[in-house]
This record gives C-alpha cells, structure tokens and sequence, in this order.
C-alpha cells in the first residue's frame, strides 16, 4: 500500500506540474516521494528564492509550481509568497509543520492539514485551488508521521473542471456594447497563447487599437499596428475611446485611477469580478471561446471610427520614446540579436524597447514589486521550463548583488541565460559585441553595461 507522501506525490504529477524546488530542511519523505514519482528535483538556496522559482513556473506552465520547504523562516518566505499571491500564480507549497501558519493566512488562499485518510483529497482540493481563479498560492501540511502512514489512493480531479459556455444573454449584452464608435481593447493576464489567436482576429475586425497591462503584453503581438502600447493613466488613446473592453484583466492590474471614471467598461474574462457600476456587460468563460461564440454578433456593426493614421503616430512617438534612453537602446540591441520567442525577464521597466510577440514572454511583477533577485530567479525558472528557448534577465546593479546564490545554482544547473545589468552608462557598442558573445558561449553569463 502507498504512504502518505507517495499520494500527495501523485495528486501533485496529476495536476501538471514537471518539477518540484526543494529548500534545505525540506521534509524528506516527501521529496524521495516526488523523485520516485518521476518529478524533476531541483535544489533552492533558500524557501524565499523557491517560491519564486515555483511561482514564475506556475505561471508559464499552466499547472502549479511546487515547493517544498520548511516553515522556520516567515520572514524570508515572505517575498516568495505574496509574489505569487499578488501576481495571482498558481503554487503548492507543502510543509511539514503548521506551527505559526496562521502568519500566512494574508498571503495563501489558504491552509490545509493532511491526514492518512484524506490525502488524495486534500492534495486535489490544494492544486484545484491554486489553479481557479483568481489563482494564487496553497499551504499544504503534511506532518512526517503522517507522510510515512499508509494511505488508500481515491480517484480524485487535481485540475478544475472545464469553464462553462458563456450565456447566450451575455453575449447579446457583450455584442450590443460593441456599437460604440470607438472601442478599445485592454488585454490582461488571463489571455493565453490559444487565445491570442482569436484576439488579433478580433481586433482587426473590429478595428479597435489594443492596450496591455504588463501581465497581458503579447496577446497582440506589439510589432502589429494596432498594438499601442501599455495601459497607463494618460494614455492618448483613453481619453478619444467611448469603451473600453477588457479581455482576460484582473482587478489587480488596474491602479487606482488608471481608467478615465466616465469610460464605461465591458468585459472577457474567466471568472466574474466583483461588483463594478461601470461594467456595461461582461462574460465570463473560456476567452478564446467566447470571442468565437462573439464573432456573428459584431459581425454586422459598423466599422469603429478610429483615425488608422492617428494611430500609426501614437505608436511611432511611444516606440521612439522608449528606444531613446541609454538603457532604452540596449534593451532594442538585445531584442534584435535574439530569435522570437525569447524570454526577458526584468525587475527594471523594459517599456517597448523590448518587442513581445506572444503571451508570458516578458515576466515582471505586478505592480513592479520585486523581491531581491526577481529577474535571475524568473530566467532560471523559465529556462528550466523550456531549455530550447532563449533567455535574458534585464536587472540592475543592486539586483545582481542581490543574485549571487540564484547565479551559483544556474552555474550548477548550466542553464544558458544571459544577464543584462543596466547602469547608468552604457556603451552601445561595446555592448552589442559582450551580447553577441553571451549569446554563443552556452552558459550563464553577466553583461555589464
């Protein structure tokens, strides 16, 4: 008969997820369970440095990130944690002990205790959590007496069900706010690589200029003409919308005050949001399903009345803008020396100087609240989940002093990612030459500018 730990190992692979990051002082029955599992063992420095290894896996894999780790340092696990609270990405993390766990309650959607006779479900309770919107971290406890205990496996879902289809009702109400003039569109976190499909469809047929939150960069690829930058208090093109459509944002991406109070507002999204007045309709469902199901609604509406060439300046004068900075310039040559699909990821703004194509090809945090070694920590995790693909961490020079264990375990691991310190000078050209040859020497390597 199974133990304990071999089930929880179980429900974890079920859920998704290929690796788990492991902190010393890390329950070690549960760890020898994940590795007989099959899962990829990876070792943390620290708890902290692992819930951001966890968290930033979680969100580029659509399956929860995991840690194992001990809970004798609150204090460093903080950071960890409420970045994968706040940047609402999907995390397992399993204790053994539960003593002072009522400290993460504000920071966890929350905390389960596992017994021999409930493991299976609690395990599949913990990922089906972490997974629903609007996602976030799990505390799971599983004492060592208990981890050891037999444990009869129960068939159990460890990922949530299908989102239903949208309602017909909804729908209607989504397909008539879209007679105004000039709609403009807003992508958010939510939208992935499927849905990404459908919304440049939209957008064309709309035509409706599209804004992103940093969360939502690349659900239009930014080189497309009706791409028009980040959604920012100020925006030119916010103030000339009569709605504004938001597809796949969160609440949280939206400071205070960023959208004009008179613009009314519809909605895409995969789950509800909490009351706003100002939502002229919205639905709910899968994105890419519902801008299908979306299609013959507006497929008779009158042509939106933006000014194509008033947009086309917009765009010249943001990009200009963003590729005039010394730190702005080196950004465009990393962008142009390495192939689509690479990764960046940063704890400095990259702004449109870094051109993303697709979504979660540029990872920051939300709100630009690093913890210390954010941009190392998200390169490691993201070559890790895909070694084929190119990556580059854009970082400052207390951000790299920051980094030293997160440098020492990509060594360990011979991960290929790239590091761009940016100061505030910059040598272009000695730049473009130390890049290129960060790029071809297939290890972890630190240009300085």
């Amino acid at each position: 008969m199974p133990r304990v730990a071999d089930v929880l190992a179980d429900g974890i692979a079920r859920a998704g997820a290929m690796r788990v990051f492991i902190t010393p002082g890390a329950p070690r029955a549960l760890a020898e369970a994940v590795a007989r599992r099959g899962l990829a063992v990876v070792d943390a420095p620290a708890v902290a440095a692992a819930c951001v290894l966890g968290a930033v896996t979680g969100e580029l894999t659509d399956a929860p990130g995991v840690v194992l780790g001990a809970l004798d340092d609150i204090g460093g696990l903080s950071p960890g944690l409420t970045l994968a609270a706040r940047d609402r990405a999907p995390l397992i993390f399993l204790t053994d002990a539960h003593a002072d766990a009522a400290l993460l309650a504000p920071i966890v959607k929350a905390s389960v205790v596992v017994a021999a006779a409930d493991a299976a479900h609690w395990i599949a309770h913990a990922a089906n959590l972490a997974l629903t919107e609007p996602r976030g971290p799990v505390h799971v406890v599983c004492p060592d007496a208990v981890a050891a205990a037999s444990a009869l496996p129960v068939a159990t879902a460890c990922r949530p069900a299908p989102l239903p289809a949208p309602a017909a009702e909804s729908l209607d109400a989504l397909g008539a706010a879209l007679t105004a003039t000039k709609p403009l569109i807003v992508t958010g976190r939510e939208c992935s690589g499927d849905d990404a499909r459908w919304l440049r469809a939209f957008a064309e047929s709309l035509p409706a200029p599209v804004l992103a939150t940093p969360k939502g960069r690349g659900a239009l690829p930014e080189p497309h003409p009706l791409s028009l930058g980040f959604l920012a208090a100020g925006h030119p093109l916010l103030a000339a919308a009569d709605l504004a459509l938001l597809v796949g944002v969160d609440p949280a991406e939206l400071p205070p005050g960023v959208l004009p109070p008179a613009l009314p507002l519809a909605r895409i999204g995969r789950g509800p949001w909490p009351a706003e007045p100002r939502l002229a309709a919205e639905v709910t469902g899968d994105i890419a399903l519902v801008i299908e199901e979306l299609a013959p609604r507006v497929k008779a509406r009158a042509a939106a009345d933006w000014d194509v060439a008033a947009l086309d300046r917009v765009k010249r004068a943001l990009v200009a803008e963003a590729a005039a900075a010394p730190a702005g310039r080196l950004v465009r040559v990393a962008r142009e020396a390495t192939p689509a699909g690479t990764i960046a990821t940063a704890d400095v703004p990259l702004g449109l100087a870094w051109q993303t194509v697709a979504p979660r090809e540029t990872l920051t945090p939300l709100g630009g609240h690093a913890p210390p070694g954010y941009a190392i920590l998200a390169a490691l995790a993201a070559q890790l989940v895909d070694p084929a693909r190119r990556v580059v961490a854009f970082t400052t020079p207390f951000g790299l002093a920051a980094s030293g264990d997160a440098l020492a375990m990509a060594e360990r691991l011979g991960v290929p990612i790239v590091v761009v310190v940016l100061g505030p000078a910059a040598d272009e050209r000695a730049f473009t030459r130390d890049f290129a040859e960060a790029l071809a020497a297939g290890r972890p390597i630190v240009v300085g500018a």
